[in-house]
């Protein structure tokens, strides 16, 4: 590993002037059970290490905030899976966040910590896209919200400008019953990063909203407006023809070692079916 400056501000005005000053020489440290791995194996380098956990601005809350749910910067997965209204309301987000890692990893990681990541693999993106989350951030020109969909670019990049750190990610709260359901696919069971991440959210106009992951540089959201795999009459044959469609763009790694991208895009396509499946179940229990 090497030296590196650690800084631990206790003002968010102080945290963005480090950022702000060291650019892509400075990480923020949240949960760190990213950061400090890659420290470790010397795929990063800063130059400084700025650690957020003391910002009084800061904190774990989950709460309701303008019409949507509010997770604050230091939310962790344990605290997704603890809250009741997430569970009752974005099942999705919590079945994925019981995906991250072991109990200890959900304990310190962070819900904007795995969306910073941008890696294509993030258990929690494909629910946040389905949900329509959106971040808010914090930088030198104050605060700005930016939809998840185009906060996240590639394996590693996303439009966080110089100097900016993520506040929050917010979810909209539903104007209906909906059914959501997260799947993944993995090589064994257990820890183990995905080979195929999806979430699946149907509401009661017919609308289904699909995201995955794994199969790509980045998690992608698409939208079905046919109404085809939300209606229960519609034989799974012509489903399969429709999610064929929709994931025409999904382009998994040749040189992964996860899985071949044959293989990927038949599993994508098996979990597309479980999940409308799922989905048209949980609407329907939801609408009961």
């Amino acid at each position: 590993m090497r030296a590196f400056a650690y800084e631990r501000p206790t003002r968010l005005a102080d945290a963005v002037a480090l950022l702000g000053g060291h650019g892509p020489e400075a990480r923020a440290l949240a949960g760190g059970t990213d950061l400090i791995i890659r420290l470790r194996d010397g795929t990063l380098r800063p130059q400084v290490v700025v650690d957020v956990k003391g910002i009084a601005e800061l904190d774990g809350d989950i709460r309701e905030v303008d019409g949507h749910v509010r997770f604050g910067a230091l939310t962790t997965m344990t605290d997704i899976l603890r809250d009741e209204r997430v569970r009752r309301d974005y099942p999705a987000l919590a079945e994925a966040a019981l995906f991250v890692g072991s109990v200890q990893i959900r304990n310190r990681a962070t819900l904007v910590g795995n969306m910073c990541n941008a890696s294509p693999a993030a258990d929690t993106a494909p629910a946040l896209l389905v949900y329509g989350g959106r971040i808010v951030a914090m930088g030198p020109n104050g605060s700005r919200h930016v939809p998840l969909d185009d906060f996240l670019v590639r394996s590693g990049v996303t439009t966080l400008d110089r100097g900016e750190l993520v506040t929050a990610i917010e979810l909209p709260v539903a104007d209906g019953p909906r059914g959501s359901v997260h799947l993944r696919r993995t090589r064994r069971r257990g820890h183990d990063l995905a080979s195929v991440t999806l979430a699946v959210s149907m509401t009661r106009d017919g609308t289904t909203r699909l995201s995955y992951g794994s199969v790509g540089p980045r998690p992608v959201v698409v939208v079905d407006e046919t109404g085809v795999l939300a209606d229960r009459r519609v034989p799974d044959a012509d489903k399969a023809g429709r999610l064929h469609e929709l994931f025409a763009d999904a382009s998994p790694s040749p040189t992964s070692m996860r899985a071949g991208p044959e293989y990927r895009l038949a599993m994508l396509r098996v979990l597309g079916l479980r999940g409308v499946t799922a989905a048209i179940e949980r609407l329907g229990a939801a609408t009961s």
